[in-house]
């Protein structure tokens, strides 16, 4: 995986030490949701021209980003391919390998009709969204700050990627009896939400039961982005959907507490796509 033109906001500000935190969150927060505990993670940074201090604050940001995930960094390849990357440009991606047993496996069979989702606070953007983002504040200065903020704009935007897996695989060793998991990713909750769903089963999400982030509701003011398409370009807010039982609920929003957890709806039966109700 990689984490797409958020790059590009890393390059402006000159400031790469976060991305790599972005890249082990794209890849093992996906190992997550099959129930999988990552193991290993490797990398990959390809550019026109090398810059060493660039690309050491890269490797940093993927080490950190390992530390936070419990995955060893076992190794990685760096690219120099000028004329293929225009001057210090560059584009990295992330190879992860994780484990599970067989029987804990989650792949949508133990999610029942009546399963209640709970949804997990995302740290800003996250790694996706950014070329609309980009064309919404390109009339602003970095270091410019928001009034519903109190840093500077590009800081906002550069806002690591929240890597969940420690506290979803502790759930688990706690006996929560988690059946599904959703990352939200690009397409937002419309798109990822029912990934983890079985045969016949559909979700219904109601957008009351959260107050959506000032950072995105700002981007859709600004940039006069009608509401349903934010919710399919962005996260707004859940960055983890962890689906339960409705006996479970109560205890999975206690255990979550550090991710400000909330009751987003409940698995319907039907196709398999999202409703939201308002």
């Amino acid at each position: 995986d990689g984490v797409g033109t958020k790059l590009e906001v890393a390059r402006a500000l000159q400031k790469h030490d976060t991305i790599g935190i972005d890249l082990v969150a794209m890849c093992a927060n996906d190992i997550a949701t099959v129930g999988a505990e990552p193991l290993f993670f490797l990398d990959y940074l390809a550019t026109g021209k090398l810059a060493p201090a660039a690309l050491a604050e890269v490797v940093k940001g993927v080490a950190d980003g390992c530390v936070q995930a419990g995955c060893a960094l076992i190794g990685g390849e760096t690219a120099e391919m000028p004329g293929f990357y225009e001057g210090d440009r560059y584009d990295v991606a992330g190879f992860c390998v994780g484990v599970v047993e067989k029987a804990e496996l989650l792949d949508g069979s133990a999610v029942q009709v009546g399963d209640r989702v709970i949804g997990l606070a995302s740290t800003g953007l996250h790694s996706n969204g950014y070329s609309l983002a980009r064309r919404i504040v390109a009339g602003y200065a970095w270091d410019f700050i928001p009034p519903f903020a109190d840093r500077p704009l590009g800081d906002l935007l550069l806002t690591p990627t929240a890597i969940y897996v420690q506290s979803l695989l502790a759930a688990r060793r706690a006996g929560l009896p988690i059946h599904g998991l959703a990352h939200i990713t690009g397409g937002g909750l419309p798109e990822n939400l029912p990934r983890c769903l079985g045969e016949g089963q559909g979700v219904q999400i109601d957008r009351r039961g959260w107050e959506v982030p000032p950072l995105f509701r700002w981007l859709a003011t600004v940039g006069d982005v009608d509401w349903e398409e934010m919710y399919r370009t962005f996260n707004m807010g859940i960055g983890m959907a962890v689906v339960v039982p409705p006996t479970a609920v109560k205890s999975t929003l206690s255990h979550f507490q550090a991710e400000q957890p909330v009751l987003l709806g409940e698995v319907v039966a039907g196709p398999r796509t999202l409703q939201f109700l308002d």
